[in-house]
């Protein structure tokens, strides 16, 4: 199933035709933008050139569901599955916004989790969520792992009782090697590139959670090997917010079946080049709460990949 690049031309179809689709993710110079690009690549040289991907830049997850009901069958898009349940039950952010088109949201294929890193200084001492009260901690803005690290710290009884740095996530690591903070929070694909800089160039120790306070934040459990980060000499325990590539039932079969099928051949050599993508794997398909598209399941079916009921 997760084999090297496919050879040659992949679509049942004469060599002159050509599939375009649409990849929306993230925001230009974000890590899940790279990503887009490096499946855009991927697509190209599994099909042979007969799938040709257009990476657009995204202004949020939210936003990427919401395009749906303006998009046709040419439109891929990544979105943790908690917000398709939510398009689909007209909660939350979709309240009064519910459209039709929602329900026709089908997943294609598992990306990176954002998984969540509390990343504090060895000369904090810190070994656990605990150690963190008295500690000068920053969390950034805006983002998910700024937003999921306040809730964190008001569900342990932390709130009040940590320093939060005012300053933006982009200057964690200087900030850590000069001592102005003794950690910071940050969430995206692993190995996150800023913990990889911080633990090469100050030396970290990334908190792991127990089961008991992982069940509490109700994510999902998460698990980043020994040896990923320089000095860490143990598996780190962590959360997770799953992200998936989706798209309506709007594509064709055969446009899904080919684009699942080409991302797990290519997964392993763009592994080499971009070690996030070793993370995924088909056990990640248990993350996908929804539907998937007919022509995913006709590859996972052929790829001996178990599918639950709901998903078919």
């Amino acid at each position: 199933m997760i084999g090297a690049f496919a050879v040659g031309a992949m679509l049942a179809v004469p060599a002159a035709a050509e599939t375009r689709v649409t990849y929306k993710s993230a925001k230009a110079g974000t890590s899940y933008y790279q990503m887009g690009v490096q499946i855009a690549e991927a697509m190209k040289a599994g099909s042979g050139g007969d799938i040709i991907v257009t990476v657009e830049e995204g202004q949020g997850s939210v936003q990427n569901v919401m395009e749906v009901r303006a998009r046709g069958g040419d439109y891929v898009f990544t979105t943790p599955p908690v917000l398709v349940g939510l398009a689909q039950g007209g909660k939350a952010m979709f309240e009064g916004k519910g459209d039709p088109a929602f329900d026709e949201i089908r997943a294609l294929f598992p990306i990176p989790s954002l998984t969540m890193h509390f990343v504090m200084s060895a000369d904090s001492g810190a070994t656990g969520l605990a150690d963190l009260e008295g500690k000068t901690i920053l969390l950034g803005k805006g983002s998910f792992g700024a937003t999921e690290g306040e809730k964190y710290l008001k569900l342990f009884g932390l709130e009040g009782k940590v320093n939060i740095a005012d300053a933006e996530l982009s200057n964690a690591v200087a900030a850590l090697k000069n001592g102005q903070i003794d950690g910071f929070v940050t969430a995206g694909s692993w190995p996150a590139p800023n913990v990889v800089e911080a633990a090469a160039s100050a030396g970290v120790t990334v908190l792991s959670l127990n089961d008991e306070q992982i069940a509490e934040t109700k994510r999902t459990r998460l698990v980043i090997p020994a040896g990923t980060y320089a000095g860490q000499d143990q598996d780190i325990t962590t959360t997770s917010l799953p992200v998936v590539a989706y798209t309506t039932t709007k594509m064709e079969d055969e446009t899904a079946y080919q684009l699942t099928k080409t991302f797990w051949e290519s997964k392993a050599a763009m592994a080499e080049s971009a070690a996030w993508w070793g993370g995924v794997d088909a056990a990640m398909m248990g993350n996908i709460t929804g539907k998937l598209h007919p022509g995913a399941v006709r590859y996972y079916q052929e790829a001996g990949v178990a599918l639950t009921a709901d998903q078919m």
